[in-house]
This record gives structure tokens, sequence and C-alpha cells, in this order.
């Protein structure tokens, strides 16, 4: 058993599907309520022309057609859930994510080294991820040691859909939906391709967001172990400017989980006042692309663009943020 499900598609998705047929113990469940340490930004909500403007995604992403969709006032967290804010749910709870309690996560190959580490296979349409034994937010990279210290200011990652929704349940928070997501990700634009504008870079060419740079890694994604850096992938929540609602990294980075169900067809039919997905479906929603996007493979980084994989899934570029009603 490799730990993967195998979805081949165009541009197979930038984050694996944990193998459903795997036996994974139940988590305990989150029975107290603590403090949600993450700055809250509030959002007016209204109405936006949510999708794909510019028919530049993948077809089986299902990005269009473009439609208007209206929003009521919201709050979003200014960064994603930090490893510090997870590890302070985990030290009230004793809560275990999914990954620990499976006993493996996916780490993209140029961070693993294969001497050290038990790899348990690959994903067979997207090789790039290995299921490596003990990989877990605590241990990005797989055994070794703690580094929730070292990354306090980093996003959470290793963390599944059950999971965000076990810390907000905990938190008193939920996740957003899909068309919050993308609303507050355009931060007051429309149409434009990113959470800033249609340009990648400021005019100086300081980059906007973080996603893969081939001489970071030494070589075109998806890299190759040979390329393995020693640094984390990831970069502090703050660490770049905000959009106009005050949010920050909302492209790139880390994947971000949405509540929606994922359906390709869901935009021809989706109603026009606060959606909150289809009623069906066996993947959920993630926005925002991730230190692994890059502009030959899939664009994921857009801010229409789409993504999904199955709630038990975890992966070093999937984190979440969550949002509350104002």
């Amino acid at each position: 058993m490799t730990g993967f499900a195998d979805r081949a598609q165009a541009a197979p998705c930038c984050s694996p599907a944990a193998d459903t047929a795997r036996a994974i113990p139940d988590a305990l469940p989150v029975t107290t309520t603590g403090a949600h340490r993450v700055a809250q930004r509030p959002l007016a909500g209204g109405r936006f022309e949510m999708g794909d403007a510019h028919s530049e995604g993948v077809a089986t992403d299902g990005e269009t057609p473009c439609h208007a969709v209206t929003v009521a006032a919201f709050a979003m967290d200014e960064t994603t859930v930090r490893t510090s804010d997870f590890a302070a749910f985990v030290d009230d709870t004793g809560y275990r994510t999914t990954a620990e309690r499976a006993g493996s996560s996916a780490v993209f190959h140029a961070l693993v080294d294969p001497a050290s580490v038990d790899v348990l296979g690959a994903a067979p349409a997207a090789p790039w991820w290995w299921e490596v034994r003990g990989a877990d937010w605590r241990h990005p990279f797989g055994p070794g040691p703690d580094l929730r210290t070292d990354l306090a200011d980093h996003p959470v990652v290793h963390v599944s859909h059950d999971d965000a929704l076990a810390y907000c349940r905990w938190a008193s928070r939920a996740l957003p939906t899909e068309a919050q997501w993308e609303y507050a990700a355009r931060g007051g634009l429309e149409g434009t391709r990113f959470a800033w504008g249609d340009d990648r870079t400021t005019p100086s060419g300081a980059e906007l967001c973080h996603i893969y740079d081939p001489a970071r890694w030494g070589s075109a994604f998806p890299a190759h172990p040979g390329s393995r850096i020693a640094v984390a992938p990831t970069l502090p929540g703050d660490a770049l400017p905000p959009n106009g609602f005050g949010l920050r990294q909302m492209s790139g980075n880390v994947w971000e989980w949405c509540s929606d169900r994922f359906d390709p067809r869901w935009y021809r039919r989706s109603p026009t006042a606060d959606p909150s997905g289809p009623d069906r479906g066996a993947t959920r929603v993630l926005r925002g692309g991730s230190y692994l996007c890059d502009d030959s493979y899939c664009r994921r980084y857009r801010v229409a663009a789409r993504s999904h994989t199955t709630p038990a899934s975890s992966a070093g570029n999937i984190g979440f943020r969550t949002v509350s009603s104002t």
C-alpha cells in the first residue's frame, strides 16, 4: 500500500489524496474550547464576480463560468493558523492529527532524505509526493526533532480537513466557504489573476507570493531527489505584504482548506447568495496554492484557482485559516 489514491487528471492536483482504504484510528472528540490567537480582519461582504475570467485554469478544476456571488459580512484570519496556534490547541485537548494516527503523511520528495526516513511509496498521479512514515505537524519532513518551536510562526501543515474542523470546534471558529475565501482573497479587486492584481511581481521585481523557485530548489518543477533543500519550504505567515483587505499570503505558501465539497460543475448551478457548496462529494475544496506552484505546471496560485482532496488527506503544503461571523 502506497498511502495514496490514484487521481490521474491533466496537471494532477498539487496535493495528493490519501488512500481511503488505510485504517486510521478515530480521533478523541474535542470537548473543550480555547482562545483563537490569530488576529482577524472584519470584511463587509458584498457582491463580486467569482471564477476564472482569463480561461487559464485546468478544465477539470471547474473554475468557470464566472458568476456573480454575494456574501454576507464576516471576519477572516489575517494569516493561516500557525504552528504555535495549533500547538496551543493540541496542548489543551490532547488531540492527535490524522497523520499522527495514521503514522504517515505526504512530503515533497526534494525535502526527503530517503537514507534517513522510511518512504512508504509515491503518489501514482503525482510521484513527487512521497508518503513518509512519521511525518506530521511536529515533524514535517519525517522523524527527527520536534520543529514546532523552530516553525512556530509558519503555517501549520500536515493537517487534514478533519483536523482543521477539530481546531475550529475548539476555537469557536469555522472554515471559510469557497465563496468567502475568494471574496477575501480578491481584496476588493475584480477580475484580476492574483490577490494584488495581474502582475506576479512589483515593478521593482519583488515577489508578492511564495511559490516554486527553480533557483532555490536547484531544478525546474517538480525538482528531483538530488535537488534536496535543507531549509523550511514555507514562509512565516506574515512575511509578505497583505492584500487590500489586510489578509496575508492568500496566494502561495500553503493550500487552505475550505468547508465546501468539490464538484467541477458546481459553478453552473451555484446559488448566488452565500453559497456553501454542493450537498454531496467525496473531496473538499482547497484554495490559494502553495510553495510548490509553478507557472510551468498549473498556476493554481491564481485567485480563482481551485483544487481538492479527500478530508483525511494531509501533506506538507496544506494548512488552513478560519472565519467567524461579525
